[in-house]
């Protein structure tokens, strides 16, 4: 009988690099097929267990939309053994994979509303799969606002896509970097300074906020400042994650464990426990 995923939380299947994609100096894109009769049936913010047999195992965010049925895409960033073995994975080579684990972003309750997504660096890895489920599935959502930072311009994962993004005429996008090169026209300045522009209805607006955990309380109080509900701000915390089982403690905040109780949270669950942001 095959192994399924979805038979266990320990259950470990062999998936098979289709291509990858260098994006910046430090990140690139792997697109990954399970075998044959397997999908991985994930939400948006949820991750999965990356290992490669015989140097270790690491959780990483899914940053392809559920709407992609017949593989899943991960953006790894290069930071150490592990990953630096993965970036050497050609087409054609194994990794395994556990999953899909957590909480990811409540979609069936964000249905009907209006969605601001706000991302800082990396955290544009996991608001993409959001981002590109809500485009294809765009006329279950209300009004779209898109607010995307980063350092510099050439730390800007995805950029064919943002540009897609950016002429869309059913997405407000807007866009800033820290310090600009002398091709950047846009904006200039912390990703905090895009909010007040944004006009919203507070009551239907849900917003996803994925970023540093620097970003976050600063994003929340300009969020808090627009009356947006507690309830209706979502953030991903998905530092020091590390079994993806709840066993291991690392991710653990007070009661909550990252791994099985988020990722994904409304400010409301944690805006009182220390450390939480």
């Amino acid at each position: 009988m095959k192994i399924q995923l979805k038979d266990s939380l320990y259950t470990l299947v062999r998936g098979k690099v289709l291509r990858t994609r260098q994006l910046t100096e430090l990140e690139k894109l792997f697109e990954i097929a399970l075998p044959e009769g397997q999908s991985l049936d994930h939400e948006p913010g949820q991750f999965v267990q990356v290992s490669i047999f015989g140097v270790g195992e690491a959780p990483i965010s899914i940053c392809s939309s559920p709407t992609k049925r017949d593989s899943f895409e991960l953006a790894i960033r290069k930071v150490g053994r592990l990953t630096r073995a993965l970036h050497e994975l050609e087409p054609g080579d194994e990794v395994g994979i556990r999953g899909p684990y957590g909480k990811g972003f409540p979609v069936t309750l964000m249905e009907g509303n209006d969605i601001m997504i706000v991302g800082g660096g990396i955290g544009i890895v996991p608001l993409r799969s959001l981002i590109n489920y809500i485009i294809d599935n765009r006329r279950d959502f209300g009004k779209v606002d898109i607010l995307l930072g980063c350092k510099t311009p050439k730390d800007m994962l995805f950029g064919d896509e943002v540009e897609t993004w950016q002429k869309r005429v059913d997405v407000n996008f807007s866009c800033t970097v820290d310090r600009a090169d002398p091709d950047w026209k846009g904006n200039i300045g912390l990703i905090t300074s895009l909010i007040p522009g944004v006009n919203l209805d507070p009551n239907r607006t849900f917003a996803a906020v994925v970023g540093p955990p620097v970003m976050y309380k600063y994003v929340i109080q300009e969020l808090r400042k627009k009356q947006i509900p507690d309830r209706q701000i979502l953030v991903s915390l998905e530092r020091h994650m590390k079994c993806g089982l709840g066993k291991c403690g690392h991710c653990q905040i007070e009661h909550f464990y990252c791994c099985q109780d988020g990722p994904v949270f409304s400010f409301d669950q944690i805006k009182d426990l220390e450390g939480a942001i």
